[in-house]
């Protein structure tokens, strides 16, 4: 350990980017770590001189000291050398979903100290409170049913509960692979609060496993990925359920034990380090060694660990050494040597020999026994009686004597049990298991057929895997991915358009596929009829390539699927499967139609490639069929989890919109809200852990989804409760706040800002960045952290256009941060305030305000007449307001964004804010025309103070930003909604009333302004309580001049109204007036008040997910408000357009990460999602429903312990009648002997049974007497 503190100190002259520091800590590893390489050639005789002893073939042994013949026996530590290790780093198990884990591979002599320090310092793993060493039970070996058992039931689930390691042989083979199983089961399980967890340690020979090359690589492998595929029936894997892995090299190849003497070295070493209960340093590290099954050497690894004082629990009957050392324990009962007097030390050594002969008589005879054909057997015997003087450290558990049987098979189990009489050979079992499938019994295959007797190929679960996932078996695609099929070799992109091709013709997505694919079809048709010409060359080709591809032309390929997605994510991200197919992302789809029909024409390459993302393809092919337990499953497989669930709802709410059916829309509304609900939940288990990195998880660009971001996705799929969640809100606030304390008054902000020497003093408190001392601090914890690249969040959303262009003008390696530190307080200070976010937006409102006061002022006081009498300079400075207002609406169309500029144009119109601004300066622009021609002067000062009206109601979206106005805001929006549905009902009502009214009382009056006017506005007016009965009611006389000459009328006359329908029109008003004032604002009010209750509610996660919008708005803005917003316009334009600057800005809130960084971040997202998941399966199985299920179970096993009862009781009184009858028959043979001369009559007949030992006593004396 000292040594590796010392190689940890020398790494580096203190050097504090993240990828330096890495490096640093994984330099030490080739330096003290070593592998050992075989470089004396020792032919084997059985090998006709092409191997060597070790395993290996003669051309790998480069040495030239070979020694034919010589040397007699190959030795590890006289025929190989020392080199540094080549293989470490993370282990990846491929398709296998997990996280990464640990390996090294090291010397057999290793010292066992640099082993534990590197477990516990560099692979984070936690300092056990015990240590589970299980031996034997390797090879290809069936496990017991009632060892698995116990290893699940007992054994992990204790180790459980104190937070234990359980090393084994880390292959997926026999005891290991159990073991393996057991604790992913029982992690699964595991409340993540907890702090007993159960680490699963494989200690491996390096030479036995299988594709170790892909271990290799001298600088460490970050992740190494491990492929399995088609593996030999005798060759040994990894098991991809260990969290950890030690590679034992001693040189040789293909051999088994090198790792018995280091793995009894690290035991011992472990269990002289002190922890106690949950890590309090108190005891030492209990060791217990279990040993099940075994063979002839494995008495030397337990005499060895013995030796060592390990305690050892052996499983009796699991096998022959168990079952050796259990009856040796049990047979040699008296002690090796009686106890010896003083005085008597001859005659004490001659019965020490004669015992002693005995005893090894006795245990050589067991040992024949149990291994009949093994060799060197005076070996055994001391080994044996080595173990049997320790025997106090052994403890024999009897476990067989316990059956259960847990699964209840009927026709399958029949099936699967005749074919394992004939082979162990996978082939056997195809029929079985596809029957499996069919019938969806994953209870029985996994008894029968994935219980470890069975070595599966991956060309075995091929097709299975294929019916499982086209037939909705969610249970048995996990039992094949758990039992070895390998997702990336499986999932190819020829695989996935079969997949799609597969899908229902009742579903909406094929509709949508067929729609897209006959749209290719129809262009590939109409291409070949322009291009077939009466040449020969033409006349030749098109017809063989028509032909020969037509039905390949026409099945669904990744363009359809491309198409379907982008269609329904909209412009979230960038097409997804555009990469394979060889398209650029900006291609219009007549171009990639044509490219794609080209593509098929010969056997199109891409087809043959594995998919890159196999789990998250997988996981859009289920959202789209909407199959709820196969897209979750997929999800928890699929990395990135935040964003694949929010992408996942996305999908689903787009669909929804477009599916006919009210039971499938209802169920996919309901599973988009599961995946925001585990979006949600799984961020908030990422924020709970740590903030700032979950800042960079919601910012962070994915490669997988197209470029997207969480927070984009987010907002594109609706996602308010995502968007409400405390950790979201923060990062806005971060963002809002800038460099500033979030609970800073605005009084201070508004002192601050017209009076700037205020930023200078201690009037608001900054956050000031030490990036050194955070290095410092989090370099000791957090592993993650030590990558280049890693910033703070303040640097990655950080605004500082200066900064951005002498970094990119000057090449600063540093980043910006650095430039920012150089500066003075002065200038800092002075950044820090004006270019935050809230600053920006209070100078907005502020010079707002001001804009409309100039506004008002120039409607009211100072609208000149036209030129040349006007404008006044008044209104020539609100001139050059608006057109700053107008450049600023035009960068934020044009300029910012990094998506094409129609796509720029799309996303301005679809915000109704915008068109609220795009409306007041058309508005503005059409009344500043007008208003300059004296005939149109008028109108033109009309549309300005209409004008001024939408320009004051802009004034909404500005304080929807705060925290009591917002809601309220939203609530107002949505009342408006109702308005509109009332204002259709009263229209009716409006319509119907007015025109009666004015067709009985005004029949002659034609002139078409005071028609409209009576028609519509008076009755609307009604509702108000304006209600003129002098013109409605004509027999009132109210002394009022009018007239029915109709000439006078157009002259402009009062008309009298009509009197000979006076009491229709009474009653039209009274009906009129009872159902809108009554019916008709009750409902609206009533309609107000549900409306009002439902968002009051939920109006602060509304307001919570429009507060996105304002905030990116704002943050994109320059700092300076209009008017002076033109400056940093003149700034930006020389900055982009003629220096050629490109800017952060562009991409809002966007970080991308590469490499290790990249990495890790989802291995921790990845790490936090299965804590999650194993919290809510706890939750889930201490529910009523399945406690429910759990006693149902307990009853039906009762039910069968009863019936086998009645059974043994039917018997037991057949076999009481049969012994009866045995009875009354030997009761007539004795008496017809009594009767007959054959016996003295003198002789008595033997008693009854009945009569017991005393009738028996009483007999045998008279006999004695007699």
């Amino acid at each position: 350990m000292k040594k590796i503190e010392k190689e940890l100190e020398g790494g580096g002259g203190g050097e504090r980017d993240g990828n330096r520091k890495s490096e640093k800590d994984l330099s030490w590893i080739p330096k003290v770590i070593k592998k050992r390489v075989c470089t004396i050639f020792v032919e084997d005789s059985s090998s006709n001189g092409a191997l060597c002893q070790c395993g290996g073939a003669r051309e790998l042994h480069v040495s030239t000291d070979a020694c034919d013949g010589v040397v007699g026996q190959w030795d590890s530590a006289q025929h190989t050398s020392e080199y540094p290790t080549d293989a470490f780093g993370e282990l990846e198990f491929a398709g296998a979903g997990r996280r990464h884990s640990p390996f090294l591979r090291l010397s057999h002599d290793t010292h066992p100290d640099n082993v534990y320090s590197l477990m516990t310092n560099q692979w984070g793993l936690p300092i056990p409170n015990l240590v589970v060493s299980v031996v034997g039970g390797e090879g290809k070996d069936k496990v017991k049913t009632w060892v698995r058992e116990v290893i699940r039931q007992g054994l992990v689930r204790a180790a459980q509960s104190t937070g234990a390691w359980i090393m084994t042989a880390g292959l997926r083979e026999g005891v290991g692979r159990c073991v393996g199983e057991a604790v992913r089961d029982h992690c699964a399980t595991a409340s993540s609060l907890s702090q007993a967890k159960v680490i699963a340690v494989g200690v491996a020979p390096w030479g036995l496993i299988h594709q170790r090359q892909q271990l290799i690589n001298p600088q460490g492998s970050f992740p190494a990925r491990y492929y399995v595929q088609n593996m030999p029936h005798d060759a040994c894997c990894l098991d991809n359920n260990h969290q950890a892995f030690l590679l034992v090299d001693d040189g040789s190849v293909g051999h088994r034990g090198c790792e018995t003497k280091f793995r009894a070295n690290l035991e011992d070493f472990i269990s002289h380090q002190r922890t106690g209960i949950w890590g309090s340093g108190s005891i030492e590290i209990p060791v217990l060694c279990v040993l099940i099954a075994g063979d002839a050497a494995m008495l030397e690894r337990v005499d060895l660990s013995l030796q060592n004082s390990t305690p050892w629990l052996v499983l009796a009957g699991s096998g022959p050494a168990a079952d050796l050392i259990a009856g040796i324990l049990r047979d040699l009962n008296t002690p090796l040597t009686p106890p010896v007097s003083p005085t008597l030390q001859s005659a004490a050594g001659e019965a020490r020999e004669i015992n002693s002969a005995e005893l090894r008589d006795r245990v050589a005879a067991r040992i024949k026994k149990q291994f009949p054909l093994g060799n060197q057997v005076e070996k055994l015997v001391d080994q044996a009686l080595s173990i049997y003087q320790n025997r106090e450290l052994i403890t024999v558990f009897h476990g067989d004597q316990e059956g259960q049987d847990d699964f209840d098979t009927v026709i399958l189990k029949a099936l699967v049990r005749a074919a394992k009489r004939d082979s162990n050979d996978a082939s056997e079992y195809t029929e079985e298991l596809k029957l499996a499938v069919a019938w969806n019994r994953v209870d029985i295959a996994k008894s029968e057929l994935f219980n470890g007797d069975v070595h599966w190929r991956y060309e075995d679960l091929e097709d299975s895997m294929t019916d499982a996932l086209v037939n909705d078996k969610p249970q048995f695609v996990r039992l094949f991915v758990e039992n070895g099929l390998n997702i990336l070799d499986y999932l190819t992109y020829h695989r996935l358009e079969r997949l799609y091709g597969s899908l229902s013709d009742c579903t909406l997505v094929h509709s949508f596929l067929q729609r897209r694919l006959q749209e290719r079809v129809g262009l590939a048709a109409s291409q070949t009829q322009l291009s077939f010409t009466p040449d020969e060359n033409s006349s030749l080709k098109i017809p063989m390539n028509t032909t020969t591809n037509s039905s390949a032309a026409q099945q669904i390929t990744l363009y359809e699927v491309s198409r379907v997605l982008h269609e329904i994510m909209k412009d979230v991200c960038q097409p997804l499967y555009y990469g394979p197919l060889g398209l650029d992302q900006g291609v219009n789809s007549r171009k990639a139609m044509k490219h794609v029909n080209k593509l098929l024409l010969n056997e199109s390459p891409y087809q043959k490639q594995h998919c890159a993302t196999p789990w998250v393809a997988l996981f859009i092919w289920a959202v789209l069929q909407n199959r709820r337990e196969m897209s979750i499953y997929f999800w928890e497989m699929a990395g990135e989890s935040v964003l694949s669930a929010l992408a996942g709802c996305k999908i689903l709410r787009e669909l929804s919109k477009s599916e006919t059916e009210t039971e499938n829309k209802l169920s996919m509304k309901e599973l988009a809200q599961t995946f925001e609900n585990l979006a949600h939940d799984v961020f908030s288990e990422c924020d709970q852990s740590d903030e700032s990195r979950s800042y960079k998880l919601l910012i962070r660009q994915s490669s997988v989804w197209g470029g997207a971001t969480c927070l984009q996705m987010a907002t594109a799929a609706d996602a308010r409760l995502f968007f409400s969640h405390d950790g979201v809100q923060n990062l806005l606030s971060e963002i809002w706040w800038g460099d500033m304390d979030s609970n800073t008054e605005v009084w201070k902000l508004v002192l601050s800002f017209f009076l700037p020497p205020f930023i200078f003093s201690n009037l608001i408190s900054f956050r000031e960045h030490d990036n050194n001392e955070k290095d410092e601090e989090h370099e000791q914890g957090k592993e993650f952290d030590s990558v280049e690249g890693v910033e703070s969040l303040a640097e990655v959303i950080n605004t500082e256009e200066e900064v951005e262009e002498n970094s990119a003008l000057k090449g600063n390696p540093e980043g910006p941060n650095a430039d920012t530190q150089k500066r003075p307080f002065i200038f800092r200070r002075w950044r820090q305030f004006w270019f935050a976010p809230v600053t920006s937006f209070l100078g907005n409102v502020l010079t707002y305000f001001l804009f409309l006061f100039l506004f008002a002022y120039v409607l009211l006081v100072d609208f000149k007449p036209p030129p040349p009498n006007g404008p006044a300079p008044s209104e020539l400075v609100l001139y050059f307001w608006v057109f700053t207002l107008v450049c600023e609406e035009i960068r934020q169309t044009f300029f910012v964004g990094s998506t094409s500029l129609v796509q720029r144009m799309k996303l301005y119109i679809q915000d109704i804010w915008n068109k609220c601004d795009l409306t007041a300066i058309l508005l503005f622009i059409l009344g500043l025309i007008l208003r300059m021609f004296p005939w149109s002067y008028n109108f033109g000062r009309a549309v300005m103070c209409v004008d001024y009206m939408v320009f004051t109601l802009r004034l909404i979206h500005i304080f929807a930003v705060h925290k009591q106005l917002g809601p309220k805001i939203i609530i107002v929006g949505k009342m408006v909604k109702d308005v509109f549905f009332f204002l259709f009902f009263l229209g009716v009502w409006l319509m119907a009333y007015g025109v009666a009214n004015q067709a009985l009382i005004y029949s002659y009056d034609s002139r078409p302004g005071w028609i409209t006017r009576r028609v519509f506005y008076r009755p609307y007016m009604h509702i108000y309580g304006q209600i003129p009965l002098d013109e409605i009611d004509a027999d009132i006389e109210y002394g009022k001049d009018c007239t029915d000459n109709v000439t006078l009328i157009n002259d402009g006359a009062e008309p009298c109204p009509q009197s000979e329908a006076n009491w229709l029109v009474l009653i039209l008003l009274s009906v009129y007036l009872l159902v809108t004032n009554i019916l008709l604002v009750n409902l609206l009010i009533a309609m107000f008040s549900y409306t009002f209750n439902k968002v009051q509610e939920h109006s602060d996660v509304y307001w919570k997910f429009q507060r996105y919008n304002l905030i990116v708005e704002y943050h994109s803005r320059p700092c300076l408000a209009p008017p002076l917003i033109i400056i940093s316009h003149l700034h930006i334009f020389i900055k982009r357009v003629i220096w050629r600057v490109p800017s952060v800005k562009i991409q809002h809130f966007m970080l991308k990460l590469k490499g290790k960084e990249a990495s890790w971040l989802n291995t921790w997202e990845s790490t936090l999602k299965e804590n999650l998941l194993s919290i809510q399966g706890k939750k889930q199985r201490e529910s009523d429903t399945e406690r429910l299920k759990r006693t149902s179970t307990k009853v039906d096993n009762v039910l069968k312990q009863m019936v086998e009862i009645r059974d043994h009781d039917r018997r037991l009184r057949k076999l009481e009648s049969e012994v009866e009858y045995c009875s009354n028959a030997l009761s007539w043979i004795v008496e017809a002997l009594s009767q007959s001369d054959l016996i003295k009559k003198a002789s008595p007949p033997p008693p009854p049974p009945s009569k017991g030992i005393a009738s028996k006593g009483s007999t045998f004396r008279r006999r004695k007497l007699r």
